[in-house]
Parts: C-alpha cells; structure tokens; sequence
C-alpha cells in the first residue's frame, strides 16, 4: 500500500503536468500567429495566460522592453499595430517541446513615415495552462544599404549611414 501510495505522489504532480500543456498544439500556435495579421488583440491575448509576460526584441534592457500582464501586453501590441498599420507576419513556422515552443516568421511593415519593414525573426514560447505564459521575441537587425527618394528634383540615393531604423 505504501508503494502504491508513493507511486501516486511521485505521478500525479508528472500527469497534471502533462495534461496541463496538452492543449499546445501546432493549430493553437497557428491560431496564435493567425490573430496578428487582422492585428485581433482580443484573440491574441485570449491565447495568453493572465499574468503572461511579453518581452520585446527592443528596448533599454538585455532582454529588450519587458511587458507584464494581461493590460501591458495588450497595449505593447496595439502599439506595435500603430506603428506599423499595415503589420504582417509571414511564413510561420511552429515548434512544440513540452512547455516550450517557437514560432518563427517574416514581418512585414510600413512605418507612418513610409519606411518599410521586411525582417525574419521567431519568438520563443514558456507555455502554462495550456496557454502562452511567455512570448520572448527576436528579430534580425537588418541595415538598409539604400534608400531612392523621389522629389521634384528626380531620383535621389540616400547614403545608408544618415538612415535611421527605429
């Protein structure tokens, strides 16, 4: 009896685990990655968990901008949607490991100003619950080499060192 009752001990916390991240799935990644393109945060944020955590390929720390909970992530995405109107996110790719995964895909984008966007990057996934607690995000940093601009005067190459990519 003491066997059967230390088996159960040492299983049951190992299938509640388990059972607990059976929900992630390739189509929940999908679906996930699919709320972007119409920039859904009610959908987005309904594959978070309450206190997810959202942290950014920029910002003033080592691990970007960090935003925590379920009101900071929203508004860090619908700030990325202001910026860039026409956001896409091409292409993605899912990976499942237990209670983690990755996602990775090509963003596309045109800033208000005009500047467009095309880089390839991925976010790495902590999953809890059946939902997405952590949402780290990476992206390649990729340099313009040159910009035409059009004005009354004709075409005109800027160099690449006066761009800034913000």
């Amino acid at each position: 009896m003491r066997i059967l009752s230390f088996i159960l001990t040492i299983s049951l916390p190992l299938f509640l685990m388990a059972q607990s991240n059976q929900q992630i799935t390739e189509d929940f990644l999908q679906s996930f990655a699919n709320a972007f393109n119409p920039h859904d945060t009610k959908a987005i944020m309904s594959h978070m968990t309450d206190d997810c955590v959202f942290e950014a390929s920029a910002g003033p720390d080592v691990d970007g901008e960090k935003f925590k909970g379920q009101q900071q992530v929203k508004k860090a995405f619908e700030d990325v949607f202001a910026t860039f109107p026409d956001a896409q996110w091409g292409d993605p790719k899912h990976f499942i490991s237990g209670e983690r995964g990755f996602t990775e895909w090509t963003f596309t984008g045109t800033k208000l100003n005009g500047t467009e966007v095309e880089i390839t990057g991925c976010d790495l996934f902590t999953f809890k619950e059946g939902k997405i607690a952590i949402k780290n995000s990476y992206r390649k940093n990729r340099l313009l080499i040159k910009k035409e601009e059009i004005s009354s005067e004709g075409v005109r190459t800027i160099p690449a060192d006066s761009l800034k990519i913000e």
